[in-house]
């Protein structure tokens, strides 16, 4: 059999071990607790014009306790209602939304910089090896919520440039893992075959390389997903989240600091939304983690 039809053989075989990997994860019930969380975040974005009992920015009775009744009667704020009588529940529902919009696009773009550069990295080595690495070096040297700032701060707040200044501070973290991976898997049979048949550089990195990367980037890439979601709180928390009026877990925090005495609900709610966010991408990474242990 020639190597030209190995290598499409390998490729499948690839493809059907990841789509057996995704079917093991109903065997490891910490991965399927973690992904029934995001799915419930996921389901509650989707709908949240459906769900949401009163929309996020429209005003009521300020610091409603939960389960208290709207004065028009036209609903229950069942958990509360905060400093502007706007519906705490309302608000978590929509705030879902841009935390499941901007934090899977910020990652996505993030790898979209940091595996090219790390392919790079580790199969060519020598002068694109250390000037990337040590880009990657110096950027790290800095306290990433330190950078977030110093960057939200210089190019203003809004979702875009919350993606941006993701990117920036992330890439170089992924860089460094891909780099790892390939400076392992460069040496390989399956790559000298590809190199002996004359292949091109990017050809042998993106298909003979990466995707036998896959499975240590699929559960970084769900541990990273929570940092990036912490983020976004954070920033929000900071004042340097999404701009008013949409709703931000984040901000909902930082709005209910002065009241957080005598209505610890106008925070409490809005931290477990983010943990149990947080908690469902790390949940899945650890399932992720077990099925490809067993695999």
């Amino acid at each position: 059999m020639t190597e030209q039809a190995i290598s499409p053989m390998r490729r499948e075989s690839s493809l059907l071990r990841l789509i057996k990997a995704v079917a093991l994860i109903r065997e490891s019930w910490v991965g399927m607790v973690g992904l029934g969380i995001i799915v419930f975040w996921a389901v509650v974005a989707i709908l949240a014009d459906v769900i949401a009992p009163f929309p996020p920015n429209a005003t009521g009775a300020p610091m409603t306790l939960p389960g208290g009744p709207a004065l028009d009667g036209s609903g229950i704020h069942w958990l509360g209602t905060d400093q502007l009588g706007r519906d705490i529940l309302s608000r978590i529902i929509h705030g879902s939304r841009q935390v499941l919009l901007y934090a899977p696009l910020a990652t996505l773009c993030a790898y979209a910089v940091g595996i090219p550069m790390g392919l790079a990295a580790g199969y060519r080595r020598g002068l694109t090896d250390d000037v990337l690495s040590f880009i990657a070096n110096v950027i790290l040297s800095f306290p990433v919520l330190v950078l977030y700032i110093i960057i939200i701060a210089t190019i203003g707040a809004s979702g875009i440039n919350i993606i941006i200044a993701v990117t920036f501070a992330s890439a170089p973290g992924i860089m460094r893992i891909v780099r790892g991976l390939v400076l392992d898997l460069r040496n390989r049979e399956y790559v000298f075959a590809a190199e002996t048949r004359g292949e091109s550089p990017w050809r042998i990195m993106l298909v003979e390389i990466l995707p036998n990367a896959r499975g240590p980037l699929i559960v970084d890439g769900c541990l990273r997903l929570g940092y990036v979601i912490i983020t976004i709180g954070t920033l929000g928390f900071l004042g340097l989240g999404l701009p008013p009026p949409d709703p931000d877990w984040g901000k909902m925090i930082t709005e209910a600091r002065a009241f957080i005495q005598f209505m610890p609900h106008m925070a409490i709610f809005p931290c477990i939304a983010i943990s149990s966010l947080v908690l469902g991408f790390n949940l899945l990474a650890d399932g992720l983690r077990e099925v490809s242990l067993r695999d």
